[in-house]
């Protein structure tokens, strides 16, 4: 399936009528995959219904779609296609995020980052951490010297996203860098999880201040109006809090060591 333009994509979601494909077993709440079809157009969607949400100890109960669709908005304030096109609508099975697929045949074969053999190590990549195999052998968690995936490092820090595994990240053939799985992203505490941490304690580059600046007056121009639909007040204050600390110290934050930084499994 060609890629759709994200007006297309957002009409279809918001309009189109969804038949269940099946259920994505890894996934610890119910996700499920949908082809969704309106006015001749025909895609697939991941179908998140609140009501197949499991409970989470840290997380009020029912808020993990909101969540989703919050990091959307946020990504849309990026301008940087983080977030594939997202909606809240009723389906199947009530009210759930319904969020496009991306199909195979636009993924990109390029590899941005995962484990690799320690002697192996692609040129200019950056180390995360070592490991060793069952057999004994060494290997290393390392991404790309690749802007999108600062894009997305930054992306995370304001979103507080507390699960961005590896695969979690999505490249596509057309270039474009996009990160699914949001539900577990805007709490008030710090629960900052990613393997991507290879720009820790460096300079932001200008581009990301300027998109954090133009953030940071979205924020007051109406995300925060739209954000505070789907997150608590306090949850909502702490995403300036976040735009603000990262544009007075104008690096990337580093992992704290007093709590695990890094989700697992990190892929």
């Amino acid at each position: 399936m060609p890629a759709l333009p994200e007006d297309e994509a957002l009409e279809l979601l918001r309009h189109g009528t969804m038949e269940i494909e099946g259920r994505l077993m890894d996934a610890s709440n119910a996700t499920l995959r949908c082809v969704i079809t309106h006015a001749g157009t025909e895609a697939r969607c991941v179908y998140k219904p609140v009501s197949g949400e499991r409970p989470l100890w840290d997380f009020p109960d029912g808020t993990l779609a909101g969540r989703e669709y919050s990091a959307w908005l946020l990504s849309e304030a990026t301008g940087w296609g983080i977030v594939p096109p997202t909606v809240l609508r009723d389906g199947p099975l009530g009210t759930g995020m319904v969020q496009l697929w991306i199909d195979e045949e636009l993924q990109s074969d390029e590899l941005l980052l995962g484990f690799v053999p320690a002697g192996k190590v692609p040129k200019g990549w950056r180390r995360i951490l070592s490991a060793r195999d069952e057999h004994g052998r060494p290997f290393v968690l390392a991404h790309a010297d690749d802007p999108r995936l600062a894009h997305l490092a930054l992306f995370d820090v304001v979103a507080n996203n507390a699960d961005r595994k590896g695969g979690h990240v999505i490249d596509t053939v057309d270039g474009g860098v996009h990160g699914v799985d949001h539900g577990i992203c805007f709490h008030t505490e710090d629960k900052l999880r990613t393997i991507i941490w290879g720009w820790a304690g460096e300079p932001i580059p200008d581009e990301g201040l300027e998109v954090l600046e133009k953030l940071r007056a979205q924020y007051s121009a109406g995300l925060a109006e739209s954000l505070s639909d789907h997150l608590t007040p306090a949850e909502v204050a702490m995403v300036s809090v976040r735009i603000g600390a990262l544009l007075r110290s104008r690096t990337f934050p580093s992992p704290d060591e007093d709590r695990h930084a890094i989700p697992w499994p990190p892929i």
